[in-house]
């Protein structure tokens, strides 16, 4: 089986970013953004979709976090492009519930190659650690669109800002290894009345 691994850099006048997916791993991760919780996530995130990933980052945190965060998910969008190939074999459509104390999660992703994203969560806090809750939509939107996929994301309920964006970053895992698994009844066929994805 071919492996499904992509490594990715990414420097511009604001970051620098080295990051690494493989797909088909345990759940293996090291990641240095400079943002504590931006690490937590990934790590889960990673953790639960039994992917490896490692990522270091440098970015002008002393402006604030945006632009490293947002330029991290744009890679990790970028990898998991690259590592799905021609997406041939893949289940292809998933989702997953995933309660983190009193929040409960849910994420839904199609790897059908048409970039969308829709996320509905309301925070109360400004932010959690260093990250600004109003970035999580916009983290999200980035790894969708140059992940190419359609991604959709709902916080139902809960209290707690940090449990609510640990249940969508679990939940998104989750929903990723799934779609991401290969289904032997499609025999290396690209999963599509067109053909291609």
């Amino acid at each position: 089986m071919e492996q499904r691994i992509a490594t990715i850099t990414r420097t511009t006048g604001e970051t620098e970013i080295t990051l690494a997916l493989n797909l088909d791993g345990s759940g293996e991760s090291t990641i240095d953004t400079g943002i504590g919780f931006l690490d937590h996530m990934l790590t889960l995130w990673a953790k639960h979709g039994l992917f490896d990933l490692t990522v270091n980052a440098r970015g002008d945190l002393q402006i604030d976090e945006h632009h490293t965060a947002e330029d991290t998910c744009i890679c990790l969008g970028r990898a998991l492009d690259q590592a799905l190939g021609e997406r041939r074999g893949i289940t292809r459509t998933a989702h997953s519930f995933v309660p983190m104390d009193e929040a409960l999660a849910l994420v839904a992703v199609d790897l059908g190659g048409r970039p969308y994203c829709v996320v509905q969560a309301e925070f109360v806090t400004p932010r959690v650690g260093q990250l600004g809750t109003d970035l999580i939509f916009h983290l999200f939107e980035s790894i969708a669109f140059h992940g190419r996929m359609n991604l959709h994301a709902q916080v139902l309920y809960g209290r707690n800002d940090h449990h609510k964006i640990e249940g969508l970053f679990k939940a998104f895992g989750r929903a990723l290894d799934a779609a991401t698994r290969f289904d032997p009844r499609l025999a290396g066929i690209v999963p599509s009345t067109k053909g291609v994805l």
